[in-house]
């Protein structure tokens, strides 16, 4: 299933919009923070979508000015796509893990300098997601958008857990 998918869908409820308006709609959600969306797949997204017949051009203009209009199909198809995501449980890609998979092909000292290094990292990224709490309201985000801030954070922050966890252990010789 395509994420973006319901993006561009849930951004058309309200009113209808041109490409540009939704892509800085989910900028102001933050989505390029927590979703996996190429904001350059929005104008053809919509594009797709509207030869679908999930969405209606309301009017036609150059240089991504189409504006576009959510239709009856649109919102069923926004709404089942939406109750999959809140009822289906997917993985949770993070390329990080890719680079785990091959810890044991790196020296000791470069494997801990870059568990240290993304620790600083995990702790800076942790910081800013709070600093940014209550902000994006005063963009027109919804005060909801703020309890993504909430989740990336605490993913971040079992991350670091691991990580210095993995520290440790790499220390002690116990990694890899």
């Amino acid at each position: 299933m395509s994420t973006t998918r319901v993006l561009i869908l849930g951004t058309l409820l309200d009113e209808p919009l041109n490409g540009y308006q939704v892509r800085r709609r989910l900028e102001t959600m933050g989505a390029d923070n927590w979703a996996n969306v190429a904001f350059g797949s929005i104008y053809h997204g919509l594009s797709k979508m509207a030869d679908e017949g999930l969405l209606d051009v309301v009017e036609s203009g150059k240089g991504g000015k189409t504006v576009y209009a959510i239709n009856d199909t649109g919102r069923f198809e926004f709404h089942r796509l939406l109750m999959s995501l809140w009822y289906e449980i997917g993985p949770i890609v993070d390329p990080f893990q890719v680079a785990m998979t091959f810890m044991d092909r790196m020296d000791r000292a470069h494997l801990l300098g870059a568990l240290r290094f993304r620790t600083d990292e995990l702790k800076r990224s942790i910081a800013m997601l709070e600093r940014a709490l209550g902000s994006k309201q005063a963009f027109g985000a919804p005060r909801h958008v703020d309890e993504n801030l909430r989740l990336s954070s605490g993913m971040l922050a079992a991350q670091l857990a691991w990580v210095e966890e993995a520290v440790k252990k790499v220390e002690e010789g116990d990694l890899p």
